[in-house]
């Protein structure tokens, strides 16, 4: 709700005590120009530009949903939309607020535009808790611009906030921090008189170590900061070493070099591991990539790949697992990919294996790349344009739907390749149907053996 006595004394001791407020407070931008990354929401013209009085003409501020994984700037944006507009400025929070607290909200910001001219911007953090009736609250206010709305999520908008709503709001995505983004965001704090005003340094070894743990999370990263520069004050070092940060965390850091050795080396122990049927061994492999900060878009890709080349057709389901993994991760981001990545690890370690579709692949690619190829038997050729049959293309084809069993023993490959067998199944788990359907058609489509 708007600020009472108690809460403008709290930010008035803020503001005379800084230390009393946590690092990640008192590093909050105060200027959409201080904001750290999201450069793409943040262009002349942008919504955002506009929310914060940045624009003019008929055209008024629209309301706003972010989406983004955590420590993104969410919480920050509206934080600097608050500061920087001559609007009225309400926040609520959608685990603590109910349709009561946003019908007062409402009423306040129609008596507020009513009474006096002012425009009432309202902040709903955590949007995705709400219900679809207290989502429904909402609409009157957004459609007639009672109020504009600033919500952040999360959750997918697309499954977790109402159509009528999303329609009346525009969708602003925001990207994961780099580590460059972080960093600087680090150094800024550890110098700044709103910070730590460089009364402690933080070695290189240290500091790599501090993005791991932050994994794009820039509230983590200063809420680390904060805490293992206490602990280096206590003991008397001006320096955060990396025994200090381990200690203070309770994280162990990582021997591993994202840009090196280190990352192919793991990732090819993770699907070597997996190849082997190790599901222990898998998941510390996935959980070494996890600590070291690895992108999990990176580690799914791998297990895609593995779902095809190691297992293929001895468990069909495999690859959907591991692309449902992928399509997964992209949308949840870490901490909760971890949990996604360790389903999909384990259902391919244990899954029976095969790499009949690698070789086979393999196979055909070779034979091609010898010049193994040929002319396209003239009855399978396309018949549907003019003069294709004076050409003779696609005489004398069976259409294997005319016949009972569905398979014509017709000459598929071209001359050079005809009785070329590639794919060679396993009988292991579901293969081994797949084995027993390629000898019966083999021997219906009258080929020999090579």
């Amino acid at each position: 709700m708007e600020p009472d006595l108690f809460t403008a004394a709290a930010e008035e001791r803020q503001e005379k005590e800084p230390s009393s407020s946590p690092l990640a407070v008192r590093m909050r931008p105060r200027t959409l120009d201080e904001v750290v990354g999201q450069q793409h929401l943040l262009k002349p013209g942008s919504p955002l530009r506009r929310l914060v009085g940045e624009a003019s003409g008929p055209a008024g501020p629209s309301s706003v949903i972010l989406w983004g994984p955590p420590g993104t700037g969410k919480t920050t944006l509206a934080y600097v939309v608050s500061k920087a507009t001559d609007a009225r400025f309400v926040e609520l929070s959608a685990i603590t607020a109910g349709v009561k607290e946003v019908r007062a909200v409402i009423d306040g910001a129609r008596r507020a535009s009513g009474g006096y001219g002012k425009e009432t911007v309202l902040f709903l953090d955590e949007i995705h808790r709400f219900s679809k009736a207290q989502q429904d609250s909402l609409l009157p206010a957004v459609e007639n611009r009672w109020v504009t709305l600033i919500a952040a999520t999360t959750e997918n908008p697309y499954f977790s906030v109402i159509s009528p709503l999303l329609s009346r709001s525009l969708l602003l995505t925001l990207e994961p921090l780099t580590d460059d983004d972080v960093k600087g965001l680090i150094r800024r704090a550890l110098t700044d008189e709103r910070g730590l005003k460089g009364a402690v340094t933080l070695p290189e070894e240290t500091e790599s170590h501090l993005l791991r743990i932050a994994g794009g999370d820039a509230r983590r990263a200063l809420t680390a900061l904060e805490a293992a520069a206490g602990a280096a004050l206590d003991k008397g070092e001006a320096e955060i070493g990396l025994t200090t940060l381990e200690e203070t965390v309770d994280r162990a850091a990582v021997k591993y070099d994202r840009d090196g050795d280190q990352h192919y080396d793991v990732a090819s122990a993770l699907i070597k591991s997996i190849r082997g049927s190790d599901v222990d061994a898998a998941l510390h492999y996935l959980a070494r990539m996890i600590e070291a900060g690895e992108d999990p878009r990176f580690i799914a890709r791998r297990l895609m790949i593995s779902a095809s080349e190691d297992i293929g057709l001895a468990d069909p389901t495999a690859l959907q697992t591991a692309v449902a993994a992928a399509q997964a991760v992209a949308m949840i981001g870490f901490p909760e990919a971890a949990l996604t990545l360790s389903h999909a690890t384990i259902a391919l370690a244990l899954a029976p294996k095969s790499n009949a579709a690698t070789t086979a692949i393999g196979a055909a690619l070779e034979d091609v790349r010898k010049g193994l190829a040929g002319p396209v038997p003239a009855h399978l050729r396309d018949s549907h344009y003019k003069g294709a049959t004076k050409l003779g293309h696609g005489q004398g084809y069976v259409y294997p739907h005319d016949l009972p069993e569905g398979i014509a023993a017709q000459q598929y490959a071209p001359d050079a390749l005809k009785d070329r067998e590639y794919y060679d199944p396993t009988r292991h788990g579901a293969e081994a149907r797949y084995a027993d359907a390629v000898e019966w058609t083999r021997k219906n489509l009258g080929r020999k053996r090579s």
